[in-house]
């Protein structure tokens, strides 16, 4: 079996310069099957909102919504390393239950590690997430739970402004002990300033290519959910076309009554089952 990947060799792999691969995980046979193919870190991200569970955007996940599918992947997982999401109002009442919820993933989901969406914002919570031995992983520019207050899904740090405040929170957060940080959404030489300002990796979405590794919804990157499409989404695969025809085959086949066949069924010996009439 390959060696475990962890915190450090997310660190080893920046000072490296080897990339490190994300996907999405949500479910025990999908993490299965990521996890066989070698990705290095797999993120149960509050995308399943959207992904499995149909919401409109990511604020309705619950803890109990992560909890549950971060234990389903960790079943199916052998080497890469599990970060859960911090869902929406885990970590923004207060320190303490920042902590509390955080612990949650990792005592009850059994995840690695959590990430946290913001910068200076939640530094504090940040250390005492650190202080309480989780690691945390920082999320800048397009912040998903912050969808309202940005006006929608809209590219981060393009104005001198923003793109400063981009940078200080990067800094900060790795001041705080974080050791990596997702980039959603920001243009490509804005992430290459950062990417190069930093000592811990950047993982990219919609961030260009000079991100230190990438992330990408697993069902975007397969065609398996066709709501929205991203600009950043290169799709490797159309899963949902392979799906619909065997469903459409399926469907076919036993309505005909070709399926099941004689090499799908289970036979019964003849004396006994003339005993039954």
């Amino acid at each position: 079996m390959a060696k475990k990947f962890t915190v450090s060799s997310f660190l080893k792999a920046k000072k490296n310069n080897e990339k490190i691969s994300m996907l999405t995980a949500y479910d025990y046979s999908t993490a299965k099957i990521l996890d066989e193919a070698g990705v290095d870190s797999l993120l149960v991200g509050d995308s399943l909102g959207m992904v499995m569970l149909g919401y409109e955007n990511t604020l309705q996940v619950t803890m109990e919504d992560m909890i549950h599918h971060c234990k389903a992947v960790a079943r199916g997982t052998e080497r890469a390393m599990i970060i859960g999401d911090m869902p929406f109002l885990s970590y923004h009442v207060s320190v303490e239950e920042s902590v509390r919820n955080a612990g949650r993933l990792i005592q009850e989901g059994n995840a690695h590690a959590v990430k946290l969406e913001g910068g200076e914002d939640i530094i504090d919570k940040v250390k005492a997430i650190i202080k309480a031995q989780i690691p945390v992983i920082g999320h800048l520019g397009l912040t998903p739970q912050s969808v309202n207050m940005f006006g929608g899904f809209k590219v981060q740090g393009k104005s001198e402004k923003q793109a400063k405040k981009i940078i200080e929170d990067a800094l900060l957060l790795q001041e705080a002990g974080v050791f990596a940080i997702v980039l959603e959404c920001v243009p490509e030489k804005l992430s290459k300033i950062i990417t190069e300002k930093l000592d811990i990796p950047t993982i990219g979405i919609g961030a260009g290519k000079h991100c230190d590794g990438q992330v990408l919804v697993t069902q975007d990157m397969l065609g398996m959910y066709k709501n929205f499409t991203p600009k950043f989404v290169k799709q490797y695969a159309d899963l949902s076309e392979s799906i619909e025809a065997g469903v459409k085959m399926y469907i076919e086949e036993m309505k005909k009554g070709e399926f099941p066949a004689k090499e799908h069924t289970f036979s019964i010996d003849e004396e006994v089952l003339n005993k039954l009439y």
